[in-house]
């Protein structure tokens, strides 16, 4: 095994005045300062403490202190613990107390949080500060990076642990995935094998995971104009600006920024030229998305893979099989990977603890997709009842079991066809989706089960707003295919909840509540307590039409008002998130959380 610090040390002495990480805007750091950098903060951290083993909280926004400070945790045998700050502070509280870290890295912002949660980080004993420390004591990573001491001599084996990264919870409980050095390495081999990357290659980061593989594989990094909570936000002609501007040629991304990226190429007219290598991951790309970015200079490949092993599959472009997706078969998201082996086994919900073979399904037969190879997450951390349900132990190797349904055809080739968990009756999310995602007024559905009956959620283009004649399409396409015959509710949302990794995996648990709330008949006590809150604005509209005849009425007025409009006014942070993934714009839930308070929004799904 190479090992990452063994790869970054060559890097440095092959090209060290090459750029590693360039952020526009801010500043660049070569292969060479990257190796002396991340050097100094292995030597500092490992003086504080800091050594194998050692599971560090990492909370760094995306910049040229990242990656040094990354690399000083692995040369250091240390165990970064990477969590989503966007799946929010209460969620990642939880997962940082499941992984009981014992040295704490981030912004100031995230001490103040550790100093209002004592009993999450209990086991913190090295506390660090990238900006300015206040009064929480520890070291700052500046000082760190002074720190001229010897640097530890870690070899890490193959199965030691070199980060503990979380899922996105997005379609049950976040749970810690133990990577090891070995799937690591692995995973650099399969892609330079896979998409034919070298340290030739200028890299567009929108995802720090792959700002690390660039890295060790050599190549430039070049980090995008884009929020990693918020991709789908970011703005198109940034992108390709930052393209052009410093020669990106590879850059993975997920569908949520290339949907509006191939749209603005389109009508721009834009090539981007030096893209060479185009890589899409996170959920499965619309076939529209591949008709806006096929290019025949361009390699252009869509990935299937999950947090436990990334990736399982890739697909090119040109093989994608559009017309399967719109007569039902699901999303053909390729062949596996390098490496990783694929069988479809049986569904069920009941752990698997040993492998046999009468576990597989009939070829062409829809089961559980599972996966074994060197990528392949050995374990979840501290979750044994979580291993159980998703491992397979054959022999010395480790089956996982991803919770997604599929079939491979006879070309050897898988499709997926839903999430297990997601499954209603007998229909899967994905092959019912592919049929009516094909209608072009249609952005993209969701099937959902509301009390075992199905409905499918339906977001439309932008300005499209004919859902009457919609929903009749809709009905006769569903009529013409075997999969989707049993469809007949259909539920207009403008803007479907997506996962906080990508962007673009469909949160369908809450899009389920959604559709049973709009499906449930509207009862007069709902509106009962409302009557309250306009009782109280009725009675402050008295009041400033004419004296009151008592001061105790006057004083009675100026508490109405406090609570009608001070408490209304500190009850919109809650609301408006809440009524967007209702689907409810901004400004109507401004105006009703003004008007009636928390007894409208608490009433949203």
């Amino acid at each position: 095994m190479v090992g990452a610090a063994a790869r970054l040390a060559a890097h440095a002495e092959a090209f060290g005045d090459r750029d590693a990480v360039v952020w526009p805007g801010h500043g660049r750091i070569t292969f060479r300062e990257l190796d002396e950098r991340s050097d100094a903060y292995a030597a500092g951290l490992n003086a504080l403490g800091v050594g194998k083993g050692t599971k560090t909280v990492l909370i760094l926004r995306p910049g040229l202190d990242l990656f040094p400070v990354l690399f000083g945790l692995v040369k250091a045998g240390a165990v970064p613990v990477v969590v989503d700050p966007g799946m929010g502070v209460r969620r990642m509280l939880h997962c940082y107390r499941s992984a009981g870290a014992e040295a704490f890295i981030g912004v100031g912002v995230a001490h103040v949080v550790r100093l209002f949660s004592r009993r999450t980080f209990a086991g913190v004993r090295v506390l660090v500060t990238a900006g300015r420390r206040w009064g929480w004591g520890g070291t700052t990573l500046d000082a760190l990076a002074g720190y001229r001491g010897p640097v530890p001599a870690v070899r890490p084996d193959p199965d030691d642990l070199v980060m503990i990264g979380f899922t996105t919870g997005s379609t049950g409980p976040a749970k810690g995935v133990e990577s090891t050095h070995g799937a690591l390495e692995a995973m650099v081999e399969q892609v330079i094998a896979g998409h034919g990357q070298s340290p030739d290659d200028v890299g567009l980061v929108t995802s720090p995971m792959f700002g690390v593989l660039h890295l060790l594989i050599g190549s430039t990094c070049v980090l995008a104009p884009v929020d990693p909570t918020r991709v789908g936000d970011a703005v198109p002609e940034a992108i390709a600006d930052t393209i052009e501007k410093y020669g990106v040629t590879t850059m993975f991304a997920s569908p949520a920024l290339l949907d509006p990226l191939g749209r603005y190429l389109r009508d721009t007219g834009r090539r981007l030229p030096t893209l060479r290598t185009l890589v899409s991951g996170g959920a499965p790309v619309a076939d529209r998305i591949v008709r806006l970015l096929h290019r025949d200079d361009l390699r252009f490949e869509t990935t299937y893979g999950a947090t436990e092993v990334l990736p399982i599959a890739s697909i090119a472009s040109h093989e994608i099989d559009g017309e399967g997706s719109r007569t039902g078969l699901g999303t053909c998201v390729g062949r596996p990977a390098d490496g990783i082996e694929v069988r479809i086994v049986r569904t069920t919900d009941e752990p698997i603890p040993v492998w046999h073979d009468d576990l597989l399904v009939a070829p062409g037969e829809i089961g559980e997709i599972t996966v074994a190879g060197p990528t392949v997450s050995p374990r979840y951390h501290r979750l044994p009842a979580a291993d159980a349900a998703a491992k397979i132990v054959d022999g010395d190797r480790r089956w996982h079991r991803t919770g997604d349904l599929g079939w491979i055809d006879g070309r050897g080739r898988i499709w997926f066809c839903g999430r297990k968990s997601q499954q209603v009756g007998d229909l899967h999310t994905v092959q019912c989706e592919g049929v009516l995602n094909a209608h072009p007024d249609v952005r993209r559905t969701a099937l959902v089960g509301v009390g075992g009956r199905p409905v499918m959620c339906v977001e439309t283009r932008p300005g499209f707003d004919d859902h009457d004649r919609l929903r009749r399409e809709l009905h006769e396409l569903a009529e013409s295919q075997p999969v989707t015959k049993p469809l007949d509710t259909f539920l207009f949302h403008p803007s479907f909840p997506v996962d906080i990794r990508h962007n673009a995996k469909i949160n369908r648990e809450y899009l389920s509540v959604w559709a049973e709330h709009r499906l449930r008949p509207r009862r007069r006590r709902d509106l009962a307590p409302r009557l309250v809150p306009l009782a109280g604005w009725a009675f402050l509209g008295y009041g400033m039409l004419g004296p009151m005849p008592h001061p105790a009425l006057w004083a009675l007025w100026w508490i109405v008002a406090f609570l009608s409009v001070v408490v209304h006014l500190l009850q919109l942070p809650i609301a408006l998130p809440r009524a967007r993934r209702a689907g409810v714009t901004t400004l109507r839930a401004a105006v009703m959380t003004m008007v009636f308070g928390a007894t409208w929004w608490r009433g949203l799904p």
